[in-house]
């Protein structure tokens, strides 16, 4: 294992607000144990990973992501086959993580929203800035209640404010969006 996958459970728990005592319980280990591991000291086995991702809503991939790879990219390059996808198709809204780390200020993430697809309602913004550029496609972007139809090249940035999405084209929206701090 990595000390990059202790760091990404740290950063996963923090941005989800779930303390150490709160995940320990919730898959049947210790808090020393589960801070063990947050620090790099102790190795989780994959059912324990699969446990703390489950616990945390997130795909036991994404703590995989990096884990083959140089000890001198982990946490710092993320390479283009290592991406996990997030979401399914089924829900118009796959995602990929970009970012290296959940450790840092921010995250990057790859959106691609499905043709016809919407949010399903308003998304909280409070605690967060969101900010990214479409990349192809079009995307209708609501924030505060006011809509704006945005195209390739088009970028946006906002904080603390509600916000919902839809792709009212027939091709898909390809959306890189950056958040802070980290919520995956």
């Amino acid at each position: 294992m990595t000390r990059q996958i202790g760091s990404d459970i740290r950063a996963l728990r923090k941005a989800r607000g779930v303390t150490l005592v709160a995940l320990a319980a919730g898959v049947g280990r210790s808090v020393g144990w589960l801070s063990e591991v947050e620090r790099g000291i102790a190795e989780p086995s994959v059912r324990d990973l699969s446990a703390i991702a489950e616990k945390l809503g997130a795909s036991l991939g994404l703590f995989f992501r990096s884990a083959s790879k140089r000890p001198e990219e982990q946490g710092v390059i993320l390479r283009a086959d290592d991406r996990v996808p997030i979401g399914s198709r089924a829900s118009g809204l796959v995602e990929e993580l970009l970012s290296p780390s959940l450790g840092g200020s921010f995250e990057m993430i790859r959106s691609t929203f499905a043709p016809g697809s919407d949010s399903g309602g308003l998304r909280s913004g409070r605690g967060r800035e969101d900010g990214g550029v479409v990349v192809s496609g079009r995307l209708v972007l609501t924030i505060d209640g006011v809509q704006f139809d945005l195209g390739p090249g088009d970028s946006f940035q906002f904080a603390g404010k509600d916000y919902s999405w839809r792709n009212e084209s027939d091709q898909p929206a390809e959306v890189h969006w950056i958040i802070a701090p980290p919520v995956y």
